[in-house]
């Protein structure tokens, strides 16, 4: 029986809940997923506990807060005038507690997203840290194939 190892080629079905456990994504209503581990497709916490796990096994593990998407980072929360707003988007825009809100990376090749969570007269408070930064996760995996 094949068993994961670094650079495996994985045929899986997995599921990710986070800490209500609700699903954040899952495969098992669909397609299984194709990976290749250590590519970077799957967190490294996640990977690492998917090493030497055999063809034909259904697990569950639960990651620790921040184990899996690292911790929150106050750094992270961070005030934008809609003045700036206004100036590189849409100026009409209308913002609201919870809204995800796109950015261009500085050096304009990528976008990066932010969370509102908190609106003052003349700035919004955007966090920046991943959405399961911080909690504990659930993952749920089927190994279909091992090459």
């Amino acid at each position: 029986m094949n068993t994961i190892q670094p650079g495996s080629f994985l045929t899986l079905h997995y599921r990710l809940a986070g800490p209500d456990g609700a699903d954040v994504v899952t495969t098992f209503n669909d397609k299984p997923a194709t990976l290749t581990l250590g590519a970077g497709q799957l967190a490294p916490a996640i990977e690492a506990r998917l090493l030497s796990l055999e063809e034909g096994v259904r697990t569950s593990f639960v990651l620790e807060p921040g184990e899996a998407f690292g911790p929150r980072n106050p750094e992270m929360l961070q005030r934008v005038k809609r003045g700036l707003l206004a100036e590189h988007g849409d100026p009409q825009a209308e913002y609201h507690l919870g809204d995800v809100v796109e950015f261009p990376t500085p050096d304009g090749t990528g976008r990066f997203a932010g969370v509102i969570r908190e609106l003052g007269d003349d700035w919004l408070l955007f966090d920046f840290n991943h959405p399961l930064a911080g909690a504990a996760v659930t993952f749920e995996v089927q190994v279909i194939g091992v090459l």
